[in-house]
């Protein structure tokens, strides 16, 4: 079905793979399409409670395409009215952005797997993951600034909530690159391992344990996650309220309570 990434489901957890190894998983024009639409099939798929991404060969993904710039640079000497021209070039930005909004909005947890080079619009993913792991050798740049261009894809609206607002600044202004043990140290990634394989084994073991919860509690608390992180404390304690009203009492809560007494593990529906 895809060009660019591929997808599989397991155990109830769905691993999408970036698929572009001989490019070092650059993101292409096809990818910017494809990704959105896998997000959204995942979203939609009840077989599906977590999402892991990773990327094949020997890196995660080395960002946007530069191709893609140079697509810029000729809409940007077209003889068109440069209003529109600027209104295209906007819409396109957008778009872009709305890639990665995906995995934001999609109500399964996603968990992102990194090694080797996790550069540019590579940061603007993981930032929109739920979690990220990392290799100790991994290699992360916001390198847009060697560019000479603004990050526009969400890294500067994300890192700052997940870094402290000093290290994201430094990490935007200077284009530094920091290893998986650094991006640990600084909060960028929960936990860094001395080999992929390490790694691969507690990312799994993460995702089935909560693929083992609630879909419907796990749906619903990344939902008030997402909602509290961009609200006032009164606004998500508000919020938290009527949503528990709405959902509090389903069949999971009594499945959940069941399993608890009779001592077994609690098996839910999809």
């Amino acid at each position: 079905m895809y060009k660019t990434i591929s997808v599989e489901i397991n155990a109830h957890v769905a691993t999408l793979t970036l698929n572009l190894p001989d490019r070092a998983n650059a993101m292409t024009r096809d990818f910017w399409e494809e990704l959105p639409q896998a997000m959204q099939m995942l979203d939609e798929t009840p077989d599906c409670r977590v999402v892991i991404i990773k990327g094949a060969g020997k890196h995660f993904s080395a960002g946007i395409d530069l191709s893609m710039l140079a697509e810029i640079q000729q809409m940007m000497n077209s003889k068109e009215d440069m209003g529109r021209v600027r209104e295209k070039l906007r819409r396109w930005i957008l778009s872009l952005q709305n890639a990665f909004n995906a995995i934001e909005n999609c109500r399964k947890p996603v968990i992102a797997m990194i090694h080797g080079a996790c550069i540019g619009g590579a940061i603007d993913l993981i930032t929109a993951c739920d979690m990220r792991y990392a290799t100790e050798d991994a290699r992360f740049c916001v390198k847009e600034i060697d560019l000479a261009i603004v990050a526009d894809v969400g890294t500067l609206q994300r890192l700052p909530r997940i870094v402290s607002e000093g290290i994201a600044r430094e990490l935007a202004y200077t284009g530094k690159t920091i290893s998986g043990t650094e991006a640990a140290q600084i909060h960028l990634v929960n936990r860094a391992f001395a080999s992929f394989e390490e790694m691969q084994e507690t990312v799994w073991s993460t995702a089935t344990a909560i693929a083992s919860k609630s879909p419907l509690a796990t749906r619903g608390t990344k939902e008030i996650m997402q909602y509290s992180r961009d609200h006032s404390i009164a606004d998500g304690l508000n919020y938290v309220a009527t949503w528990n009203a709405a959902m509090l009492f389903s069949q999971d809560a009594v499945e959940a309570a069941m399993a608890s007494m009779q001592k077994r593990e609690a098996k839910f529906l999809d």
